[in-house]
C-alpha cells in the first residue's frame, strides 16, 4: 500500500475522531458534564459518539419561558388550550361537520372530550 493511501484512508478517520473528541473534551465543562466521559465516547463510537453528546448536551438547556407548548400562565396546558379569538365557536367533527355536542355544547373552551379544564 502505497503511504498517501495509507493516510487518506487510516490518517483522515482518525483525525475527525480526534477532532470530534477534542471538542466534547473542550465543550462539556460548559454544561457541567464529563469532559473525559464525553471525549472517550466521541473518540470510541465513531460519528454516533459525539452526535450523542450533541444530543445531550442540548437537552441539558431546557428553558420552559421559550417553550410555546409549555403550560400557560393561566392554568392551561399548552396541547388542549384554545386561542381566544376562537372561543364560543363550536367543535367541528368528521369531515368539517358540526360535532353533536351532547351537554357540552355550550363550553366555551371547546374541551376534548373526557376533558374539563
Amino acid at each position: 500500500m502505497q503511504p498517501f493511501v495509507a493516510v487518506i484512508l487510516v490518517g483522515v478517520p482518525l483525525a475527525w475522531l480526534v477532532g470530534f473528541a477534542a471538542y466534547a473534551y473542550v465543550d462539556a465543562p460548559k454544561y457541567g458534564m464529563n469532559p473525559r466521559k464525553w471525549a472517550l465516547i466521541a473518540f470510541v463510537v465513531p460519528l454516533f459518539g459525539f452526535l450523542a453528546y450533541v444530543f445531550e448536551r442540548d437537552e441539558l438547556d431546557y428553558d420552559p419561558e421559550e417553550d410555546p407548548y409549555a403550560g400557560g400562565d393561566d392554568g392551561r396546558t399548552g396541547g388542549f388550550a384554545v386561542h381566544e379569538s376562537r372561543q364560543g365557536e363550536k367543535r367541528l367533527g368528521p369531515a368539517g361537520t358540526e360535532a353533536d355536542g351532547g351537554d357540552d355544547e355550550d363550553d366555551e373552551w371547546n374541551d376534548p372530550d373526557g376533558v374539563d379544564l
